[in-house]
């Protein structure tokens, strides 16, 4: 019947291509099943909902188009709900499929993945892949000194290498290592030195990461922990 069809389409699935494209096997399952067929305006489904819903008179006449937009963020979507040990799961079947990913999967082994996971709930706010999640976390495999990017590169003048000696000296004093202390050491130089917020964060954030954007910088700053932190600070100074 229509239900035992869709299940030979699920096991159809190259497990090969979700693992080098990022994408979890849910998702292009959903996706595939929603190629050409429709139930309403739903657009997620389990596959125990497909196998129910699922009717061949309910596929359209139009010719169907594959569209890795609508892929990446139906597989957002899927990432966002995805239990975090789950997700692990699913990375470590990637990695060795993916470019840059034995190399990063030998780090992770090396006792980095305790941090990763720390880092999961922030980054899989934007992934829409398994790659870009890693990609999200790419700074904790850098060796320092960090490479920067651009828009880093400039986020670092004079100005900002003072700012950042400053910080140094406050962050070596701070008894807590946690976000929301780290925060707070943060705003205080901030106030201290009458620069907006943003004129710190900035700065730190491309000397923590490499990049001008990245997970909150509170949280990059207590998962890299008090030593990484303090000396990509220092590269900077």
């Amino acid at each position: 019947d229509d239900g035992q069809k869709l299940s030979k389409r699920r096991g159809a699935v190259s497990v090969t291509a979700y693992e080098e494209a990022g994408y979890l096997p849910e998702a292009m399952v959903n996706y595939l099943a929603r190629l050409g067929w429709s139930h309403g305006d739903d657009e997620m489904f389990s596959t125990d909902d497909l196998l129910r819903l699922f009717d061949i008179d309910d596929i359209g006449k139009s010719p169907a188009r594959f569209d890795f937009a609508k892929l990446g963020d139906l597989n957002g979507q899927y990432i966002r709900k995805t239990p975090d040990a789950e997700l692990v799961t699913h990375i470590r079947a990637m990695l060795p499929h993916a470019s840059g990913g034995k190399q990063h999967l030998a780090r992770l082994d090396a006792g980095l993945w305790p941090k990763f996971e720390r880092l999961l709930p922030a980054i899989k706010e934007r992934a829409k892949t398994l790659v870009e999640l890693v990609d999200g976390a790419g700074f904790l495999f850098a060796a320092r000194p960090l490479a920067l990017d651009d828009k880093a590169s400039k986020l670092i003048d004079a100005d900002a290498r003072t700012m950042l000696a400053a910080l140094v000296q406050r962050l070596e004093k701070c008894a807590e290592w946690s976000a929301p202390a780290l925060e707070a050491e943060v705003r205080a130089l901030a106030e201290t030195t009458g620069a907006k917020l943003g004129k710190v964060a900035q700065p730190l954030r491309a000397a923590l990461t490499g990049r001008a954007v990245s997970p909150p910088v509170f949280d990059v700053m207590a998962v890299l922990g008090r030593d990484e932190t303090l000396a990509r600070i220092r590269d900077r100074v």
